[in-house]
């Protein structure tokens, strides 16, 4: 009894309403929002500040779209379930709504999408794809926020058992005993990330370097990844007994370049913020 008492009984339904065969659900609802009108207002702000055009924004949103759920699909086709997917069952590749979804898979769709996009639009509205990636990781994270409170709305992705006082007792999922709420702890992580790189945009721009905000998105949010892991179950059963599972290898080459970039852009990078937005009157009155 005392142990129900020191924990959260969790049983959300992860459905919000059905009509027929058609279901929303309460992930499906936070992805969309994570992109749209989250992330799609949040850089259009940022291109208008910066007086760059922002009539490619829908071209931005779609490529984004298509490039997160493919990416991530794959990466969980590639990365957790190949044998099963690409041998026995390759008909269930598509079967997106069925669930199986990787971050890291999403995040490399991600790149792959705004490097197509910044091809097609970048050289003729004045941005290149770092300048891009700069400002398109802090919507980013909130997105990855979002998201991560759809995997808690689902009662899945979930930790060790823990006995403190703000434990996940699942009961969806038959669970009796109280678990780490590791959903709750990357969203929370993944905000505050968001939040500092939000600062850094908005109040010092005129000195940041290009590949600034994005190399150290990289270090803090797959940093952050790495270390939740810890305390998070195996999601297949080939990670039982790893001493590092599939989500810590994989966020290691995020961290690195992000190192890289980081270094690059401190040494070498020019300056992060439009000439446009340089020679403004806002920039002369902060100095």
């Amino acid at each position: 009894m005392m142990d129900l008492l020191m924990s959260v009984s969790w049983n959300v339904d992860p459905v919000i309403f059905s009509i027929g065969k058609f279901s929303l659900r309460w992930y499906s609802l936070l992805f969309i929002a994570g992109l749209y009108p989250v992330g799609y207002f949040m850089m259009k702000a940022f291109l208008d500040r910066e007086g760059v055009n922002n009539t490619v924004m829908d071209a931005m949103l779609y490529a984004l779209l298509l490039g997160t759920i493919i990416g991530a699909r794959l990466g969980h086709v590639c990365f957790y379930a190949p044998h099963y997917y690409l041998v026995e069952h390759p008909e269930e590749i598509i079967k997106v709504w069925e669930g199986g979804l990787a971050s890291h898979g999403g995040a490399i769709g991600v790149l792959l999408a705004m490097w197509w996009f910044v091809n097609k639009y970048g050289r003729k509205n004045g941005f290149d794809f770092i300048w891009l990636l700069d400002r398109l990781v802090i919507p980013v994270c909130f997105a990855g926020m979002f998201i991560r409170l759809g995997n808690l709305m689902n009662s899945e992705i979930y930790g060790d058992p823990t006995d403190l006082p703000w434990g996940f007792i699942f009961l969806r999922n038959g669970e009796t005993v109280a678990k780490h709420p590791t959903q709750l702890y990357e969203a929370f992580s993944y905000m505050l990330i968001g939040l500092f790189l939000l600062h850094l945009y908005f109040r010092c721009l005129p000195r940041l370097k290009k590949g600034t905000l994005f190399g150290t998105f990289l270090i803090l949010l797959f940093g952050a990844r790495f270390a939740i892991e810890f305390i998070k179950e195996p999601q297949e059963a080939f990670e039982q007994g790893m001493r590092f599972d599939m989500g810590q290898w994989l966020s290691v080459p995020f961290i690195a370049a992000g190192i890289v970039l980081l270094a690059w852009s401190l040494l070498k990078g020019k300056p992060a913020a439009t000439e446009k937005f340089l020679k403004g009157p806002q920039v002369k009155k902060s100095k």
